[in-house]
């Protein structure tokens, strides 16, 4: 088995690092520094020696380690449910919610990663076994395959945003032609009208209009604006939570917000970056239709 050992480290080494680029604080401030981000790494430096070692035991016939390591990996199940119950926890506390979808959506990604990191200490110890520059070319492939691979769609490729004008018609608000709520007290309405940004979410095509209509999508990227842009907004002020509403004729979403600064090109430039929600992605398009 000493045979076996560079291409075992080297494997682990790729995969440990396939989780490093992988994981990231952002806006959203999650996994958080540094408790958040040791438990992400163990789990990564886990799934990078599971990978790396399962290859040595195929090819040394070692079944029983083969099985104790299927066994060990379906643990990382436990990584999605970890991150479930953290997140709805904290979600509980948040004045703009990040909403179930957004949060299973989060935990699948994470479990996910895990899943990544084993498949690139795997093959990185397949190739190393056979020669240990082959080892170190499939490695560079495999993190550049991870780096450039591991996001996925944004708003501004599904969608155009553009600014929406805050209006009232008596105690009701709009945004452009579209309804939202009505406002009874005046110095909410004034409040508003001072703070208010508005925004309309014009889909590209039909899939773009199935997807926006998702519920879980939309509280996403007001989650979004809420957390990068801070907001407007304490407990028990019912009519200055975020908004949105549909145009059910053409599919056109309506933000109405209250950014703690009035700035309609930032919240674009947020909007334009929210991730589309595994579970809101719709491709009406695709179907064939009458059958």
């Amino acid at each position: 088995m000493s045979d076996y050992l560079l291409p075992v480290v080297m494997g682990v080494v790729f995969g440990f690092s396939a989780r490093l680029l992988l994981l990231r604080t952002d806006f959203r401030q999650y996994p958080t520094y540094p408790t958040g981000q040791i438990i992400h790494l163990s789990f990564g430096f886990i799934a990078a020696f599971i990978g790396a070692v399962a290859t040595p035991a195929v090819l040394e016939s070692d079944w029983t380690a083969v099985t104790f390591l299927g066994l060990a990996a379906t643990q990382f199940r436990e990584v999605r449910k970890m991150e479930r119950e953290s997140l709805q926890n904290i979600d509980a506390f948040e004045l703009v919610k990040r909403g179930i979808p957004f949060i299973e959506g989060m935990a699948q990604a994470f479990e996910s990663r895990n899943y990544l990191v084993m498949f690139t200490a795997l093959i990185t110890t397949l190739c190393a076994v056979y020669s240990f520059w082959l080892g170190i070319i499939g490695g560079i492939v495999l993190l550049l395959i991870v780096k450039f691979r591991k996001s996925g769609k944004v708003l501004q490729e599904i969608a155009d945003v553009s600014e929406g004008e805050i209006r009232f018609e008596g105690a009701t608000l709009f945004v452009d032609d579209i309804l939202i709520k009505n406002v009874g007290l005046a110095d909410t309405r004034k409040i508003i009208t001072d703070k208010a940004v508005g925004v309309i979410v014009t889909p590209r095509n039909q899939n773009g209009i199935v997807t926006l209509s998702y519920l879980g999508q939309r509280q996403a990227m007001l989650h979004h604006i809420a957390t990068v842009l801070g907001s407007y907004l304490d407990s028990g002020e019912p009519a200055l939570v975020p908004m949105t509403k549909r145009d059910m004729a053409d599919g056109r979403i309506a933000l109405f917000m209250l950014p703690s600064e009035k700035d309609f090109h930032q919240v674009r430039a947020v909007l334009e970056q929210v991730p589309i929600l595994d579970s809101a992605i719709r491709m009406p398009k695709e179907a064939h239709k009458g059958k």
